[in-house]
């Protein structure tokens, strides 16, 4: 019974040991403020600052609660396309190009916002791109401020782009051209609800994933090379 209580908690409360350095920094900030509030409450009994205790300590535990950075050890295979982030894909399809299919992942406010890196291979560009700021499952969105990462080995492509929701207003790009990774290498993090985008040669791979479907970075397998 113990040991399946233990289980149950670190399900439930196991990314509070893998929190992004700035996540817990600013974690830490917020809660310290919550203490101080406490302490107001305790020597004075004001409830407004009961009130102000308990919304930091809620702001405290969302923020460490949404750089949360899970362990992902996968390892994949050479024919395998790496999922790079959590969330839901809204759709699968070519738009303005017909020989790239376009993989549209929405990640909510509740998703891991860490972005991994799509194939073995080399960063070939980054490309920043300013745009406007509407909501991430919004059709409209591919006109969002956006960052391309262009991961390529040979004539193989797989193509990542971190684009900006309404609330998410900031990109961090970890990876630069000229730099060797591997499927499910760190590639960089949004700030809040987000969208992530990924281009791949239409002729040349085989998805094994579907509209709705609910994916997690660096463990789905986007699909396969033929």
């Amino acid at each position: 019974m113990l040991e399946d209580i233990k289980r149950t908690f670190g399900e439930v409360f196991g990314w509070v040991k893998n929190i992004y350095p700035l996540g817990k920094k600013t974690a830490l900030i917020i809660f310290a403020l919550a203490l101080a509030a406490f302490a107001v409450y305790y020597f004075t009994c004001s409830i407004l600052s009961l009130i102000v205790a308990i919304v930091y300590s809620i702001i405290a535990l969302f923020t460490a609660f949404f750089f949360r950075d899970p362990y992902r050890p996968t390892v994949f295979k050479e024919d395998e396309i790496a999922c790079p982030a959590d969330g839901k894909i809204l759709s699968i399809k070519t738009e303005d190009d017909e020989n790239v299919l376009v993989i549209r992942i929405f990640l909510s406010i509740f998703n891991v916002h860490i972005q991994r890196a799509t194939m073995n291979g080399e960063v070939k560009d980054v490309i920043y791109t300013k745009g406007s700021f509407a909501f991430a499952n919004n059709p409209q969105a591919n006109k969002n401020e956006r960052n391309l990462i262009k991961f390529a080995d040979g004539d193989r492509f797989a193509y990542m782009e971190q684009i900006t929701g309404a609330i998410a207003r900031r990109i961090e790009c970890w990876v630069k051209p000229g730099q060797k990774v591997k499927a499910g290498d760190y590639a960089g993090i949004i700030y809040f609800g987000s969208q992530v985008a990924v281009y791949l040669p239409k002729d040349k791979v085989r998805i094994t994933v579907k509209e709705g479907q609910n994916v997690q970075g660096a463990i789905t397998v986007l699909g396969l090379w033929r």
